[in-house]
C-alpha cells in the first residue's frame, strides 16, 4: 500500500489538531458539513412557476333577486323601541312616572289606573325600580315592577304587556337567585367597624352582623370581650333580582378569633331528615340547646309546676304545666325543632298547639288568642319560629301562655330538666355534615391570607 494513501488513527488525530480544544472545534465543524451534504442530498427540487400548467374555468353566477329584499325592507316595522328605568319618588302619580319612563300613551294610563293587577305599580313603595318599552311614538309595549311585603322583600312581579289594541296585566311569583358570599375582618375598634368597613367593596348587611352575634354571644361577651387583633371570618347567603340585592339570608358558617381561641359554627340541614336545621362545631356536636328556656320573648312567670288551687273550678289540683303572663297577641315560638301534632281547640286549654320534638319529647301551648298564619298539622316547625300568639281562650281568667313539657305524655316541669342538646346527628346524618363542613373548611381557609397560596397549591 502507498503510503501516502495510508490514513491511519493517528494520523486523524494528527489533522485534527495537537490540542483538546482544536479537535473539538474541528470536529464539530466536520460534522456540521456532513449534515449539511446529507440534507442538500435529499431535499427535492421545486419546480419553476412558469413550468405549472394553467386552467381557465369559467361558471356563471346568478345574482340575487334584490327587488325581493327592497320590498321586505319596505315591509319591515322600522319604528325604534327604548327600554327605560326608574325608580319610584315620593311624592310620584302614575302620571308623572310615565311621564320619566318615557310613556305618552292614555289607553296604557287608564288601564293601569283600572286594572285590579296593574294598579299594584301605584302602590310601589319609594325606591323601587320601574322598567318600560315604548316605541318612537311614545307607545307602551311593556312595563315591569315588582310588589315587595313590609320586610321590603319582593314577593311578585307584575307586567302589563301590549295585545293588538288593548293590554293584558300578569303577575307571577319572584324567582331570586341565591348566591353565596364570604367576607374576612379584622378587629381594629369595634365588632360594628369591622362590619360597616368596605375594604373589599362589601359592607357586612345587619342581619348577618345580627347572626354573629347570636352565634358567637354564648362564648363571647361583645361588649367587653373584644380587643384590636380579634377577626373573623363569614360565609352567608344573599338573594337578589335582576342584578340588584334584595335580601341577606342565613350564615351558612362562622369562625371567630377572639384573645387567642377561634371558635367555629357551620349550619347543617338534613334534606333527608324530618328535624330542623342548627348550628354546629365542625366535628358535629350541636351548638344550639334542645329548646327555650321561654317560649316568650318578654314575659314573667304567674304560675307554676305545682299544686294550686285552680281559679275557675277552686279545686286543688296539680298544675301540670308554666303560665307566662304576658299581653293578648304576645308572639310565641317553638321552644324546638319538631312537627306540629296538633293545632285547633281543645277542652279547656282553649286554642292549643301540640308539637312533637326528637327523642319522645312533645310541648303544649295554650290558651292562644289564635294560631299563626299557614300553621297547620304535620307541618314541620323550627325551634324560634312563630306558632302562635297569646291568648284567653278556654279556662282562663286572663291573657296569658300556659306552656307544658312532656315526656313520654306525660307532663314535666321544664325548668328541673336538663335537656341542653338538639338531637344528636345519626350516622347517615354525620355522613352528609362532614361532605357540608368540608366545604366551609376549605372556604376558612381561602379567607385566611396565610393559608389560602397553600390551599390553592393542594388543589
Amino acid at each position: 500500500m502507498n503510503p501516502t494513501n495510508k490514513f491511519t488513527s493517528s494520523r486523524l488525530y494528527q489533522l485534527l489538531g495537537t490540542t483538546r480544544k482544536a479537535r473539538i472545534v474541528r470536529a464539530s465543524a466536520f460534522a456540521l458539513a456532513v449534515c449539511t451534504f446529507g440534507a442538500t442530498a435529499v431535499a427535492p427540487l421545486v419546480p419553476d412557476a412558469d413550468d405549472l400548467p394553467v386552467k381557465t374555468i369559467s361558471q356563471t353566477v346568478a345574482l340575487p333577486n334584490l327587488s325581493s329584499q327592497i320590498a321586505a325592507i319596505d315591509q319591515a316595522d322600522d319604528s325604534q323601541k327604548y327600554v327605560h328605568e326608574e325608580r319610584i319618588r315620593a311624592g310620584d302619580t302614575l302620571a308623572t312616572l310615565l311621564q320619566r319612563l318615557g310613556v305618552e300613551d292614555d289607553a296604557a294610563e287608564n288601564f293601569i289606573k283600572k286594572d285590579k293587577v296593574a294598579k299594584a305599580v301605584m302602590q310601589l313603595k319609594t325606591g323601587k325600580r320601574v322598567q318600560a318599552q315604548t316605541d318612537d311614538e311614545g307607545n307602551l309595549l311593556w312595563l315591569r315592577a315588582s310588589v315587595v311585603d313590609s320586610s321590603d322583600v319582593p314577593v311578585k312581579n307584575i307586567s302589563v304587556l301590549r295585545k293588538g289594541d288593548g293590554f293584558v296585566a300578569q303577575e307571577a311569583p319572584v324567582k331570586l337567585e341565591r348566591r353565596v358570599e364570604m367576607h374576612a375582618r379584622d378587629i381594629t375598634t369595634t365588632l360594628f367597624a369591622a362590619t360597616d368597613s368596605d375594604a373589599d367593596g362589601t359592607r357586612l348587611p345587619d342581619s348577618v352582623v345580627r347572626q354573629i352575634v347570636e352565634m358567637f354571644s354564648t362564648n363571647i361577651d361583645f361588649r367587653s370581650d373584644l380587643k384590636r387583633g380579634d377577626k373573623f371570618n363569614v360565609v352567608y347567603e344573599t338573594f337578589w333580582q335582576d342584578g340588584e340585592f334584595v335580601k341577606a339570608g342565613r350564615i351558612l358558617a362562622g369562625e371567630f378569633t377572639n384573645r387567642g381561641t377561634t371558635y367555629q359554627s357551620v349550619w347543617f340541614e338534613d334534606p333527608a331528615s324530618r328535624q330542623g336545621g342548627g348550628y354546629y362545631s365542625f366535628d358535629g356536636k350541636s351548638l344550639k340547646r334542645g329548646f327555650l328556656k321561654s317560649p316568650l320573648e318578654f314575659s314573667r312567670i304567674s304560675s307554676g309546676f305545682s299544686m294550686r288551687v285552680h281559679p275557675i273550678s277552686g279545686n286543688w289540683k296539680a298544675h301540670k304545666g308554666i303560665d307566662f303572663a304576658a299581653p293578648t297577641g304576645t308572639p310565641i315560638r317553638a321552644a324546638g325543632d319538631g312537627v306540629v301534632d296538633f293545632a285547633g281547640t281543645q277542652n279547656g286549654y282553649g286554642n292549643v298547639v301540640v308539637l312533637k320534638h326528637w327523642n319522645n319529647y312533645s310541648t303544649a301551648y295554650a290558651h292562644m288568642s289564635r294560631f299563626a298564619s299557614g300553621l297547620r298539622k304535620g307541618q314541620k316547625v323550627s325551634q324560634g319560629d312563630l306558632i302562635g300568639y297569646v291568648g284567653s281562650t278556654g279556662w282562663s281568667t286572663g291573657a296569658h301562655l300556659h306552656y307544658e313539657f312532656r315526656v313520654g305524655g306525660q307532663s314535666l316541669d321544664p325548668t328541673r330538666l336538663n335537656v341542653l342538646a338538639q338531637a344528636p346527628l345519626t350516622s347517615a346524618e354525620m355522613a352528609r355534615f362532614k361532605m357540608v363542613a368540608g366545604d366551609m373548611i376549605h372556604r376558612f381557609a381561602l379567607l385566611r391570607p396565610e393559608e389560602s397560596n397553600r390551599a390553592v397549591a393542594q388543589r
